[in-house]
């Protein structure tokens, strides 16, 4: 059962947040760690706790005006199917409901799919829309 509370700001200490994406294998993230606190600190986030323990986190990227990209969301591992992940999507959303573009880039699986679905989003191939990437080409 999910007995977290939630605040709009980040913890005093990166380590928890490091231990975060440490736990989601997001290694990417984790060798420049002063690069990921940087990037949180410019970004609007929302924190889940289990008493003084980080346990969740999404960040969302905005102009406060037209969109809102989710970037980031992770729970522990031993803290997921609680629903804290949908809490954390529902309460940022909710933070623009005058906002109409609410998007995020995500693995496919069917795990997420449903995931995502059930707060609310459509994968943009139901919405008759295209999603592209930059990718730059490489030499030769």
């Amino acid at each position: 059962m999910n007995h977290c509370h939630y605040q709009r700001e980040l913890p005093k200490d990166p380590q928890q947040v490091l231990s975060l994406y440490k736990d989601a294998g997001w290694s990417l993230y984790t060798r420049e760690p002063e690069v990921l606190w940087s990037a949180l600190q410019q970004s609007q986030v929302i924190t889940a706790w289990q008493e003084e323990r980080l346990v969740g986190l999404v960040r969302g990227i905005t102009d406060q005006q037209t969109i809102l990209y989710i970037q980031d969301l992770l729970v522990l591992q031993e803290f997921q199917r609680q629903g804290i992940g949908q809490t954390l999507v529902n309460k940022l959303v909710a933070d623009y409901p005058t906002i109409r573009q609410k998007v995020l880039l995500t693995d496919d699986t069917e795990k997420t799919r449903a995931f995502y679905e059930a707060c609310g989003f459509q994968s943009v191939e139901k919405m008759q829309a295209v999603a592209f990437l930059y990718s730059p080409k490489k030499d030769n």
